[in-house]
């Protein structure tokens, strides 16, 4: 205990109340009762009900606190008839609390990194089983969120914008459209668990002796079988509503890092939104119930979903223009600055030939490895690693001419078949500056030349929905206004206003 605390010697006695319990605290006990209430996601309303989710709430977190929680307890009336159940606990320092400690601004990395991995612990041994994996598929995460919806709508009014609503649940949807190959993958992984359902940082104490994890989620088995992400996502989330954004992504790293989950960013993000919206959902349920604060949290967490899900839209980006005018130069620093993949059609070009990325193919116009059926093969192959990428959650740029009309709607097709957003940016310079470029290349895979450069802009086809981009590429790059513009085209809601937590390193392969 800190001096500040033993400085405030907690009361003997003492209550607290959420949406579905009262807490009554007394000497070293804490006791729990269920509300009679219900809603569309909990039934309390009867004392059977009450009853059975005491016990099951016992027996769960004891797998997280096995020395805090120490069972049921019966009340009865005057005649000895049992009238309800309480949870009997073990008392917590309330100014242990992990939500208490960040917001005083306490140092509480090293009780995360333990929690992170007390949780991909419990994920590694927890129970799995086609029941449970089904609660991972695309259309179980569906049912999740469209109930969280239907659910907000009616107690939303006048505390979150209808049109937030509208706009969280068309990107949820369009996310999970086109992720069926990554979830199947999670599910195939054994990602899928029984895990705590509920890990908020005020359930969460931070002990001399580690910490102590409570309150998992009991009155419905089929929300606590969920991807271990999406477990350690709603602690990032509660972590980001107290505005501890870094701390919120060191929690997802170090989950990452414990269970070695090589999980997309994209899917982060959207765990994240999902728990946050279901937050929102509670905030106007207590609202309801007369909390004069919880309407305005509602709001902050319905913002914070939106701008997640905005974030770990899938996204493939066509980087084009004719040969000289900087597109891979432009590629390479987006990349790094989003964390994602670039395809070189010049790169696979070569590939698709048996050569080396360096290895010259030059050719006339419309000749050798340039001839439309081997461009047409360039393309096909693009779009294919393409697509394997984005159905997997990644993210892609593809660095290609981009000329014809007809590679750029496949390209289209491609993105809404698999819910993912197209941008399209065109890398512009004077024929001068272009040729000079070339001609001071050294072990670039291209082989174009300026002639081939002026056959291809005699043919190139109008890009009217393309983002036009130009500037003198130096010898270190674009300069930085152009790549700001470029970010801000795939981006536009802000490139930089959501974390991104780092992957665990693979293996040696």
């Amino acid at each position: 205990m800190t001096e500040s605390s033993a400085q405030r010697p907690r009361p003997y006695a003492d209550v607290a109340e959420t949406h579905t319990a009262v807490v009554f605290f007394a000497g070293d006990r804490a006791y729990k009762l269920k509300k009679p209430v219900s809603t569309g996601f909990l039934d309390f309303s009867t004392e059977p009900a009450r009853a059975a989710a005491c016990r099951r709430e016992a027996e769960l977190n004891a797998r997280f606190a096995p020395d805090v929680y120490l069972g049921v307890a019966e009340i009865r009336d005057q005649d000895g008839k049992v009238c309800d159940h309480l949870v009997v606990m073990r008392r917590m320092p309330a100014d242990r609390r992990l939500s208490t400690l960040v917001e005083r601004g306490e140092p509480v990395e090293g009780a995360l990194r333990q929690v992170a991995r007390i949780i991909a612990a419990q994920h590694a041994a927890a129970p799995r089983g086609p029941a449970i994996s089904e609660q991972g598929s695309v259309a179980a995460l569906a049912r999740r969120w469209q109930d969280n919806v239907d659910q907000t709508r009616p107690l939303a009014g006048g505390i979150i914008d209808g049109q937030v609503i509208d706009e969280v649940e068309r990107l949820a949807r369009r996310f999970l459209a086109g992720r069926q190959p990554l979830l199947a993958a999670r599910i195939s992984a054994g990602r899928i668990v029984d895990g705590h359902g509920d890990l908020l940082t005020g359930d969460i104490f931070c002990l001399d002796d580690g910490p102590r994890i409570l309150d998992c989620l009991e009155f419905d088995d089929t929300l606590r079988w969920l991807d271990g992400l999406d477990d350690a996502a709603c602690c990032a989330m509660d972590l980001e509503r107290l505005g501890a954004t870094g701390l919120a992504e060191r929690f997802a790293g170090w989950y990452a890092e414990f269970s070695g989950d090589p999980a997309p960013a994209s899917l982060h993000q959207h765990y994240v939104a999902y728990r946050a919206f279901m937050r929102a959902k509670v905030g106007c349920l207590r609202a309801g119930q007369g909390d004069p604060l919880a309407g305005a949290e509602a709001s902050q967490l319905a913002g914070l979903a939106l701008r997640h899900l905005r974030a770990g839209a899938v996204t493939l980006v066509l980087v084009g223009g004719l040969p000289g005018t900087g597109k891979t130069a432009l590629a390479g620093p987006l990349a790094a600055r989003l964390g994602w993949t670039v395809l070189s059609s010049d790169q696979v070009r070569k590939e698709l030939a048996g050569l080396r990325p360096d290895e010259s193919a030059a050719a006339g116009y419309g000749q050798g490895i340039y001839a439309p059926a081997w461009t047409g093969r360039t393309y096909g192959e693009l779009l294919r690693r393409a697509e394997v990428l984005l159905g997997m959650g990644e993210s892609v740029l593809i660095d290609a001419t981009w000329n014809a009309a007809e590679q750029r709607a496949a390209a289209a097709a491609l993105a809404g078949r698999l819910g993912a957003d197209l941008v399209q940016l065109r890398c512009e310079a004077p024929a001068d500056v272009a040729a000079a470029r070339m001609r001071a290349r050294t072990g670039s895979a291209s082989d174009a030349d300026p002639g081939i450069a002026a056959e291809l802009a005699a043919a190139q086809a109008p890009w009217p929905d393309a983002v036009s981009l130009g500037a003198v590429v130096r010898a270190g790059g674009w300069p930085e206004p152009v790549i700001e513009q470029a970010l801000a085209a795939i981006r536009p809601h802000g490139h930089d206003q959501v974390w991104r937590p780092a992957r665990p390193a693979l293996p040696p392969g």
